[in-house]
């Protein structure tokens, strides 16, 4: 359509260069008919030019048709919306959408406003640009005193957008810009009118989303009243006055600190009463065990009791079947006694008939042994009174194993003597061995 609009006033003033165009022409036509007739010539003179009038009148005339087509249509952007100002009547009702719409050319005009979200902030906003351009091109925070007479830097940001269905009242009754002329005073006046009635700790931090929410309530209400539709309040930081803020930072680690031990003493509290509730449970389950129990014994002493009415007979009968075991054991062990006696009277006869077959295998063999001994006597007696030397070397063998055997003259008149004496002395030192080695035992 732009396209179309751009065409139609194209054509409107190519009709208006081509009516000019005309007059030119016939303008210079004039000249060189003039100048033929102010210079003498024998030759023939140009015709006399006729002007076109009517035609460039009617070129003229033609070529508003289009301008004024043109100039009736008004496309509106997206994002914004219009209302129409008549020369003659001023504002009209009604708002222009986004579109193509069609006006009365030279009379109506159209004005435009921006309908999308559009924010006013104070202080600087979070990606660090200057928030604060509406007012006065400069980026601070909103200053307002609290109930204290402490004055507070407030960052605030307030999210809106125009009404399209009241453009022709924001058109006829408010300055423009709204953004610039509206917005910030609007909001200014209600945080300075509502920031004094809370103290500067209600306002940081006991009832700050109070406040903010009573601020956005009041806004609203305003702003609307304007045809300016209040979306959100932010109230993203306030600065306190330095001196304040120390005091603030102390007070609020003393609560911190009194919160906690608060928690910890409800906590302790609620340790006891799980342990009274444990211990009150365990008592119930105790009585209720105990409850069991006796039930149980109960029922174990009603069930012995009938059971005891079958029992009796058993018993009875368990009784005659242990008195004939009993006398069936004592007739076993009578016959186990006689043959028990039975069987030592045969083991003391066999063992009368062993040792007087051992004696006499005894006898037996001490008379061989003492005939035995009798003959070696005698035979060693033969051989003796044949080699009658034979007798110092068998004592002297016997002595001891380590005493040495020493050859010595046939004549030796006292060698029996000296093997006497070296036996006793063999024989006492002997004897002081074996004293010695009973001692330690």
């Amino acid at each position: 359509m732009l396209a179309l609009k751009f065409l139609l006033i194209a054509g409107g003033l190519g009709m208006m260069l081509a009516a000019a165009s005309i007059l030119g022409y016939d303008l210079y036509r004039e000249l060189l008919y003039r100048k033929a007739l102010a210079t003498p010539s024998t030759g023939q003179l140009p015709p006399l030019p006729q002007w076109r009038w009517h035609t460039s009148l009617a070129l003229i005339l033609l070529a508003w048709a289009p301008i004024l087509l043109a100039f009736s249509i008004v496309v509106v952007p997206s994002g914004t919306a219009g209302v129409r100002i008549s020369q003659t009547s001023g504002t009209l009702p009604g708002t222009l959408y986004p579109g193509v719409h069609f006006v009365m050319p030279l009379v109506e005009d159209v004005a435009l406003f921006d309908t999308r979200d559009q924010v006013f902030t104070t202080g600087v906003s979070e990606d660090g640009k200057n928030a604060a351009a509406n007012v006065a091109g400069k980026s601070q925070l909103l200053d307002v005193q609290a109930r204290e007479g402490l004055t507070l830097g407030l960052a605030i940001t307030v999210r809106y957008r125009l009404d399209p269905k009241r453009l022709d009242y924001i058109q006829s009754n408010l300055p423009r810009p709204v953004e610039n002329e509206i917005v910030p005073p609007v909001v200014a006046s209600v945080w300075r009118e509502l920031v004094p009635n809370y103290t500067v700790r209600d306002v940081f931090s006991a009832k700050r989303e109070e406040v903010r929410q009573r601020a956005a309530g009041l806004i609203t209400q305003k702003l609307a009243a304007d045809g300016i539709v209040v979306k959100e309040v932010m109230l993203r930081d306030i600065q306190l006055p330095e001196e304040y803020a120390k005091g603030l930072e102390t007070l609020l680690l003393k609560e911190q600190e009194n919160d906690r031990m608060s928690v910890e003493t409800e906590l302790k509290q609620k340790q006891v009463r799980i342990a009274e509730l444990e211990a009150e449970a365990t008592k119930v389950q105790q009585i209720k065990q105990a409850e069991g129990e006796a039930q149980v014994h109960v029922l174990q002493a009603k069930g012995e009791s009938d059971a005891m009415q079958y029992t009796l007979p058993l018993k009875e009968k368990q009784i005659q079947q242990s008195k004939l075991e009993a006398e069936a054991r004592k007739e076993a062990t009578i016959q186990n006694a006689e043959a028990a006696a039975q069987a030592k009277v045969i083991d003391s006869k066999a063992e009368t008939e062993r040792r007087k077959l051992l004696a006499e295998a005894e006898a037996d063999r001490i008379r061989v042994t003492a005939a035995a001994d009798a003959d070696r006597l005698q035979s060693e007696a033969a051989i003796l009174k044949q080699n009658p030397l034979l007798i110092n070397k068998i004592v002297a063998e016997r002595l001891s194993d380590k005493l040495q055997i020493m050859m010595v003259p046939a004549d030796g008149k006292f060698f029996m003597n000296d093997v006497l004496k070296s036996m006793n002395m063999a024989t006492a030192a002997a004897g002081q061995t074996e004293q010695q080695e009973e001692r330690p035992q």
